[in-house]
């Protein structure tokens, strides 16, 4: 698929960011666009993590929705609201809309806007995020938490 599926939006200068901000500018923001013929009736949103912990949950999964990828972060379509009384572990990227920004820490202004890597087998655009979830924190070997006030316990796996 040559197709780009992500709706690039006009990149600010790091100038025009407030002083504190401007290491958030990087290589590209845009909204990532689930395929044609996938409904997605509960809106969406998109949980971003490192390449490398991406294609170790792809192989564990047993259902897996849409995913896009750049050459750094990988990114799991999910349900909107999935981020609600959730912790998602530090590493990863929780993007209300799927309105992703390049953390690569290059500022070159080279776009490199994810691409569409998997297609589900069904017509359900969504990775279910319970599971996604905690095979995240399986793999870190972190410690699922359920809401930012569930502060018991150590946040490593024991």
């Amino acid at each position: 698929m040559d197709r780009q599926f992500a709706v690039p939006e006009a990149q600010e200068a790091p100038e025009a960011l407030s002083p504190g901000a401007t290491g958030l500018w990087r290589g590209h923001h845009g909204r990532l666009r689930i395929p044609d013929g996938l409904p997605a009736r509960l809106g969406y949103d998109a949980v971003g993590m490192p390449a490398d912990i991406g294609r170790r949950v792809m192989r564990c999964l047993p259902r897996i929705g849409c995913v896009f990828a750049d050459d750094q972060r990988w990114w799991w379509i999910v349900p909107s609201g999935s981020n609600i009384d959730v912790v998602w572990p530090p590493f990863t990227s929780y993007a209300v809309g799927a309105q992703v920004t390049d953390l690569s820490g290059e500022c070159s202004g080279r776009s490199r806007l994810p691409r569409l890597i998997h297609h589900p087998q069904d017509d359900s655009p969504y990775t279910p995020p319970i599971p996604l979830y905690f095979m995240i924190c399986h793999i870190a070997g972190i410690r699922p938490r359920w809401s930012p006030e569930d502060a018991s316990g150590p946040s490593r796996a024991v």
